[in-house]
């Protein structure tokens, strides 16, 4: 997820005025160089925006927070769907298969004594959907489904998904900057490891097809293709504030599942 570290709307963050960076875009500090014209065609037909991709080892980060591998990116796509409306939920073509289905989380290296609270909170959110997809927290020196390491990210960037599902498996989990996220709220740190484990099981930000519903500044249309950004039926056509997988959210905000949110991880899982 590419998170702010201000209040998730424009409104919201014009009442706050907490500084002149309050919803501004975010640099990705690993940027390794331009990217090339056929990986730029690559990423508009797999359905994500070039607007902001940075090249990083192994791959492209787009959208602020979401990995695309270099597997990913040589993919086919086999499916071509319509969005409709601006702030539903949508998921990628790829989700975690072979259910029912335990997937194992854990914390890699030092983190402050909050996360180990958040990661629980984190899977105690998903578990209580009673989903088909189960999450467990695992400490022992096995390797975990989804491992949680510690990186700094760049200028207000909270945390970065490994990708998304790919051959039936979840993405390999994903990377947090305690440094930026700065703070001991389990509730809020929480909310971040969620939306990040949501990229890793095959959601999309809710509100994919206009960034500035919830980051600010210039509405960013994603383009006419929507592969890989299929909607979820059932889940809104209008506006969704409260959703864990917006794009960005407030620093110290807590955003439990909302009744839309549930009706996408049940649809799925």
């Amino acid at each position: 997820m590419k998170f702010n570290k201000v209040l998730s709307t424009a409104a919201v963050c014009a009442f706050a005025a907490l500084s002149m960076t309050s919803c501004s875009k975010k640099e990705n500090v690993q940027a390794k160089g331009p990217i090339a014209d056929a990986t730029i065609n690559q990423i508009k037909a797999l359905g994500f925006t070039t607007t902001g991709a940075q090249k990083v080892d192994g791959g492209v980060v787009v959208e602020g927070d979401i990995l695309l591998t270099n597997e990913m990116l040589a993919s086919a796509p086999d499916q071509s769907l319509l969005r409709v409306g601006q702030d539903e939920q949508y998921r990628t073509t790829n989700l975690v298969q072979r259910l029912p289905r335990t997937l194992t989380v854990k914390l890699i290296g030092s983190f402050p004594s909050a996360y180990v609270s958040a990661v629980d909170e984190a899977i105690r959110r998903y578990n209580a959907e009673n989903l088909q997809l189960h999450f467990t927290r695992i400490t022992s020196t096995a390797t975990a489904d989804l491992p949680i390491t510690s990186a700094y990210l760049g200028a207000g960037i909270l945390g970065q998904s490994g990708g998304f599902p790919s051959n039936g498996n979840p993405a390999p989990g994903f990377k947090l900057s305690p440094t930026v996220i700065n703070s001991t709220n389990v509730n809020y740190i929480a909310t971040i490891m969620a939306h990040e484990m949501g990229h890793c099981i095959g959601l999309r930000h809710t509100d994919y097809f206009n960034r500035a519903y919830s980051c600010g500044g210039s509405a960013s249309n994603e383009g006419a293709s929507s592969v890989g950004a299929i909607l979820i039926p059932g889940t809104p056509s209008g506006a969704d504030p409260n959703s864990w997988m917006l794009a960005c959210v407030g620093n110290g905000v807590n955003r439990y599942f909302n009744a839309n949110d549930k009706i996408a991880l049940n649809y799925l899982y």
